[in-house]
């Protein structure tokens, strides 16, 4: 099944697809850096990741980082709706040469992010390094999902986001992961 949503502000205007799968994604957000981590994370989470953007990047890259977070945490709390028959938590542990990095998942229904990581250097070529966390914030309050970030080991920072959004993307894919009971993975039965 795709899901699609289209949204539209004085800043940005964004259109995105996602569907489970390993078929082939097209981004473009207008900043570079973040279509390739968005790429990386459509491959790793087994998504086919569509993706274009307007946005005010003449301005700078945060508000088409932030709003891409918000319409991807959407379509993710929609694509884990019905969660019966999920796993409902996932956690990955991803290397990036020196740089080793862990996220736990829980599409729990509630939205927290614990984010762990501070960045060797302010920037990767023109991309804020502190813009990581927003998109992530964004996504998981969105989504609705409960997720724990840590940056374990740091080095290059290009390597240590690189190695935080595989990490993301794995643990999301568990997490989505058919069980095998078929049931709310909730002893309250209720997500």
């Amino acid at each position: 099944m795709i899901y699609k949503m289209t949204r539209e502000t004085g800043e940005t205007k964004i259109s995105i697809s996602i569907e489970k799968g390993t078929g082939p994604s097209s981004i473009d957000t207008g900043v570079g850096f973040l279509d390739h981590m968005l790429d990386l994370f459509a491959f790793h989470g087994h998504f086919i990741l569509n993706c274009t953007v307007d946005g005010d990047v003449m301005v700078d890259d945060h508000h088409t980082v932030e709003d891409v977070g918000i319409v991807l945490g959407l379509l993710l709390s929609e694509m884990s709706a019905d969660k019966a028959g999920i796993t409902r938590y996932g956690h990955a542990y991803v290397p990036m040469d020196e740089t080793l990095s862990r996220t736990v998942t829980d599409v729990s229904g509630r939205p927290y992010l614990s984010f762990g990581a501070r960045f060797s250097t302010e920037k990767v070529g023109t991309f804020d390094t502190e813009l990581v966390e927003e998109f992530f914030r964004a996504l998981v309050i969105n989504a609705r999902y409960t997720v724990h970030i840590d940056l374990i080991r740091g080095g290059n920072s290009h390597h240590e986001i690189e190695s935080i959004f595989k990490s993301f993307a794995q643990s999301v894919r568990i997490a989505l992961s058919p069980s095998q009971s078929g049931r709310v993975p909730s002893s309250k039965g209720v997500l």
